[in-house]
């Protein structure tokens, strides 16, 4: 054997040991595990909030045609409210909302839900819920359980008159009117979409009425006061 042949020899690689991986599929495992870390840096920040310590804290806008006071309940810790209760220090744009919802059993008397991209008490795009209706046997009055509004410009009644059932509809599951139940508000740029007890099914969905792109985030109740708890905001990105 000559020199040059055993140089070339000593400088070829090591055979694979058995049951080595390729180093292709380690580099390929590699640069997995580095996007996931990337994605995981940049996933949605859920923030959740004790709504009775804000009140305690001070960190929400209760204005003198509003109202808030601990919630007096052994199922879960939060507020009963009445009008709308802005959170300070929360300025929200695209994500979801999650909270638990209890309303009252009295006809034309109970409506509530969360306001967002609010201006401010007169500027604000809302999604709320008539519980009375939640058992009702009238067929009309069944598709008027969850409603979209965009205020000033799109109340709830100019909404109906113009598109009838569009903005409002049934919810699914149903609930019974006393009951707590858990709504799951998804805003992107151009739509609104709700759940309902962690319904895989919508039990609404609607299109943006303004150009807004971000601002206020509060407790929207209207009628007889309503209990609200257990308030998660995630935000995208």
């Amino acid at each position: 054997m000559n020199g040059l042949f055993k140089r070339r020899l000593n400088h070829l690689p090591p055979p694979p040991r058995a049951g080595a991986k390729p180093a292709v599929k380690i580099a390929g495992i590699a640069i997995v595990l580095f996007l996931s870390l990337q994605l995981t840096s940049h996933a949605q920040d859920a923030r959740k909030f004790d709504l009775s310590r804000l009140l305690v804290e001070k960190k929400l806008i209760v204005n003198p045609r509003s109202s808030a006071k601990v919630l007096k309940d052994n199922t879960y810790k939060g507020l009963t409210c009445g009008g709308i209760v802005w959170l300070t220090g929360v300025n929200f744009s695209t994500g979801a909302i999650d909270i638990d919802l209890r309303g009252r059993d009295v006809f034309q008397q109970s409506f509530l839900g969360i306001a967002f991209h609010g201006v401010d008490s007169i500027t604000y795009d809302a999604i709320y819920f008539r519980p009375f209706n939640f058992q009702s046997v009238d067929s009309l009055r069944h598709r008027h359980m969850v409603q979209y509004i965009s205020q000033p410009d799109f109340p709830w009644d100019r909404l109906r008159k113009e598109h009838p059932l569009v903005y409002e509809n049934t919810i699914n599951p149903s609930v019974k009117s006393k009951d707590w139940f858990h709504a799951r508000i998804v805003v992107t740029n151009e739509t609104i979409t709700v759940y309902v007890n962690h319904s895989v099914t919508p039990s609404l969905t609607v299109k943006k009425l303004n150009s807004r792109i971000n601002g206020l985030i509060g407790l929207w109740d209207d009628g007889l006061p309503g209990d609200f708890a257990n308030l998660v905001i995630t935000s995208n990105p």
